[in-house]
C-alpha cells in the first residue's frame, strides 16, 4: 500500500489523515466554528507601533490584535529575496538559503516607526495561527497558492519547489512558465507542477491573477478591519495541496462531503477523480483504517518501537524534548551495534511523531550515547533523509558527542496535543499532583492554624471535607494522626469524603457550632 488520504466528516469537526504504508504520518483537523485563518488576507489597521521591539500590533478583526514584525513589512529588499520569503517554506527554491535571506531582510529593514503609524491601513496575510496567548502573526508579503503555482504579486522571481530535485525537470518547468504571458509578480512552481505543462499553468495564472485583482479592489473599498480573502475549507486545501499521483486512494465517509471533494478534484485534478471513493461500511472510517489508534498513541508521552525500545516526548515552555531509550531491547553481542540499531529505528518514529503531532519551535532529540563517530554520522544522515519528506521547514544541527540533536521546525498552527486536549484542572499542566501524605500534613497545618486563630468560632468539632482518595488515606494510614490532631486542638476532628469532587487537592475546614457548620 502506498499513500492514502482519509476524510472523516464529524458533526462539529472534519479530520483528515494521511497514511503511508498504513501508518498515519499527518493529521489535519478543522472545527467548523473555528476554521484556520492561515493564508487569509485582511485589510488591517495599525493599533500600536513598538519601536523597542521593531514590531506593530494590527487589528484585523480578530479577538486579539495580530503581530507584524518590521522585517515582514519592509519593501527595500530585492525582488528575488522578497519572492522567496513570500512563497512559503515548502515551495522555496532549493538553491536559496532562506534563513540567510531572512537575516538580510531583518538587517535591511528600516525602523518600523518610519514605515508605520497608528491608524494606518495595511494589506496583510496571516502566516501563523494565534497560539496560546499570542495573536496571529501576519506579513505584508502576499502569496496566493494555486494547484501548481504560488503567485507573489510583489515579486518577479520564478522559483521551483525544493522537492523537485531533477535539474532538467526544474529547468523545463521554468521554461514552460516563462513561455506564458505572465502578470506582474513572481511565481513558485509547486511540487504538484512536476510533469505538467503550459496548459495547467495558464489556468492557475488566470485564476490567481483574477483573485489578486479582487483582493486589491476590496482593499480600496472596504473599511478596516475587514477580511479580503479567506482560504478554502480543509477539504479544499487537502485536494489542492495533498492530492497527487502518488496517492492511491482518497476515502471520504460522508456523502455530502464526498460530493464536495469529488467536485474539487474534478475541477483541480480531473485525472485523479477515479481515486476518490465513498466509505460505505458501517465501521467508522478512522477505525477501519487504524487511524483512531494512531491518534490515541500520538497523545501519549511514551511511544514504543518494534524492537522493544521506546521514545519519550515531553513538552516544556521553551522546547520539546524527545528521549530515545533501549527499553526491553538488549541486543545480542556488541553493545555499540545495539545502540546504533535502536537509534536508527528511533529516527523513523521520531520524525513520524514530529510530523503527526505537528511539533514546532525548538526540538531536542536525545539519542542513546554513541561512542563511535561513524555511528553518530550514520544516525544524523538518517535523520536528515527522514526530515526531507517533511513539508515544514526544519534546521538541524550536527549530532553532538552526547548524542543530542538540536533542531528547529517552523510552527504555523497549534500542535496536535493543543488541538485535542486541554490542561488538566487538577495538576494544572504540571503532570503531577500532591501525594496523599503531603495533602494530609497540609490539612493538619490548616486545621491547627484555624483552631488557634483569635477569631476562631467556638465549637467542639472540626469537619474536614476532602476528595474521596484523601479521605481514604486519612481514615487509614492517617487515622492515628487525625486522633492526635484532635487531642492537640481539644476538638473532635471528623473527615468527610466529598463525592464527585473534581479537584483532588481541594479541601474545606468547617467548625461545627451547635449543629451549624462555620466554614473556615
Amino acid at each position: 500500500m502506498g499513500k492514502r488520504i482519509v476524510v472523516n466528516a464529524g458533526l462539529t469537526e472534519t479530520r483528515v489523515g494521511v497514511q503511508e504504508g498504513n501508518l498515519l504520518t499527518e493529521l489535519y483537523l478543522e472545527r467548523h466554528r473555528h476554521r484556520s485563518i492561515v493564508g487569509s488576507v485582511y485589510k488591517g489597521v495599525v493599533t500600536n507601533v513598538l519601536p523597542g521591539m521593531q514590531a506593530a500590533f494590527v487589528d484585523i478583526g480578530l479577538h486579539k490584535d495580530a503581530f507584524l514584525y518590521a522585517g515582514d513589512y519592509t519593501t527595500n529588499l530585492g525582488d528575488y529575496a522578497r519572492a522567496m520569503l513570500a512563497g512559503g517554506d515548502e515551495e522555496g527554491d532549493a538553491d536559496v538559503d532562506v534563513e540567510e535571506l531572512e537575516a538580510r531582510r531583518e538587517a535591511a529593514a528600516p525602523p518600523i516607526e518610519d514605515m508605520l503609524r497608528k491608524g494606518q491601513a495595511v494589506l496583510v496575510q496571516v502566516s501563523k495561527e494565534p497560539l496560546g496567548t499570542k495573536g496571529a502573526r501576519i506579513t505584508a508579503f502576499i502569496s496566493l497558492p494555486g494547484r501548481y503555482l504560488v503567485y507573489m504579486p510583489q515579486a518577479r522571481h520564478i522559483g521551483v519547489s525544493r522537492r523537485i530535485r531533477d535539474e532538467r525537470e526544474r529547468d523545463r518547468l521554468r521554461a514552460a512558465l516563462r513561455a506564458i504571458p505572465l502578470p506582474p509578480g513572481g511565481f513558485i512552481l509547486r511540487t504538484n507542477a512536476e510533469g505538467k505543462g503550459e496548459a495547467e499553468f495558464a489556468n492557475d495564472i488566470e485564476f490567481l491573477s483574477r483573485l489578486w485583482a479582487q483582493i486589491q479592489a476590496r482593499f480600496e473599498s472596504a473599511a478596516a478591519p475587514a477580511a479580503l480573502h479567506e482560504e478554502g475549507d480543509l477539504t479544499f486545501r487537502v485536494v489542492r495541496d495533498l492530492l497527487s499521483p502518488d496517492v492511491d486512494e482518497f476515502v471520504v465517509d460522508a456523502k455530502e462531503v464526498y460530493d464536495k471533494c469529488l467536485g474539487y478534484v474534478e475541477t483541480l485534478v480531473p485525472a485523479l477523480a477515479e481515486r476518490v471513493r465513498l466509505h460505505e461500511d458501517r465501521q467508522p472510517v478512522f477505525e477501519a483504517f487504524g487511524i483512531e489508534k494512531d491518534i490515541e498513541k500520538a497523545l501519549r508521552r511514551r511511544v514504543w518501537l518494534k524492537s522493544g525500545g521506546y521514545i519519550v516526548i515531553d513538552h516544556t515552555e521553551a522546547l520539546v524534548s524527545i528521549d530515545v531509550n533501549t527499553g526491553k531491547y538488549v541486543g545480542k553481542r556488541d553493545f555499540e551495534q545495539t545502540v546504533l540499531k535502536i537509534n536508527l529505528e528511533a529516527v523513523g518514529e521520531v520524525v513520524r511523531q514530529i510530523r503527526l503531532r505537528d511539533l514546532g519551535g525548538i526540538i531536542i532529540i536525545d539519542f542513546i550515547d554513541m561512542e563511535r563517530e561513524e555511528h553518530r554520522e550514520q544516525v544524523f544522515k538518517a535523520l536528515k533523509r527522514a526530515l526531507a519528506e517533511d513539508k515544514a521547514r526544519t534546521n538541524v544541527l550536527q549530532i553532538s558527542e552526547l548524542g543530542l540533536v538540536e533542531m528547529t521546525r517552523k510552527r504555523v498552527r497549534q500542535d496536535l496535543r493543543a488541538l485535542l486536549s486541554m490542561q488538566c484542572p487538577t495538576c494544572r499542566g504540571s503532570g503531577v499532583i500532591k501525594a496523599e501524605a503531603t495533602l494530609a500534613e497540609e490539612i493538619f497545618r490548616a486545621v491547627r492554624a484555624k483552631a488557634a486563630a483569635p477569631d476562631a468560632p467556638p465549637g467542639r468539632e472540626v469537619v474536614v471535607r476532602v476528595h474521596p482518595d484523601v479521605a481514604r488515606y486519612l481514615e487509614g494510614d492517617g487515622a492515628q494522626a487525625v486522633e492526635r490532631l484532635g487531642a492537640i486542638i481539644d476538638r473532635k476532628v471528623t473527615v468527610q469524603a466529598v463525592p464527585n469532587q473534581p479537584d483532588r487537592e481541594a479541601y474545606e475546614v468547617r467548625v461545627r457550632t451547635g449543629g451549624v457548620d462555620a466554614v473556615q
